[in-house]
């Protein structure tokens, strides 16, 4: 899981990607539809779904002679949990340390 979560913070470190995961995000595409929208490739948009399917982020599906790209939910809800407990734990300390600067103050 952690290996799965520091890819997909990784991949979509990445500016093409992002838009791919974007655009993935608001419905499925085919990797010709991907392409034409953006000012990459085919090969390239193969290869940066590729990275994307392996940090679990995006899945395929056949159709034809074309393959399918979409979200994977599995791989979000992943690092949604994980900003999720992120933001927490931060939120958490800052209450702390707000806190405890009150009392400083008294």
């Amino acid at each position: 899981m952690q290996t799965y979560l520091s890819d997909g913070l990784t991949a979509l470190g990445d500016p093409t990607r992002r838009a791919i995961f974007e655009r993935l995000a608001e419905r499925p595409r085919a990797v010709g539809e991907l392409a034409s929208e953006l000012p990459v490739s085919r090969p390239a948009v193969s290869q940066h779904l590729r990275v994307l399917k392996d940090a679990g982020l995006v899945a395929d599906r056949a159709a034809g002679t074309r393959r399918i790209y979409q979200v994977d939910p599995d791989g979000v809800e992943a690092l949604r949990a994980y900003l999720d407990g992120f933001w927490k734990r931060s939120l958490t300390a800052f209450k702390r340390a707000a806190e405890d600067g009150r009392k400083d103050s008294e």
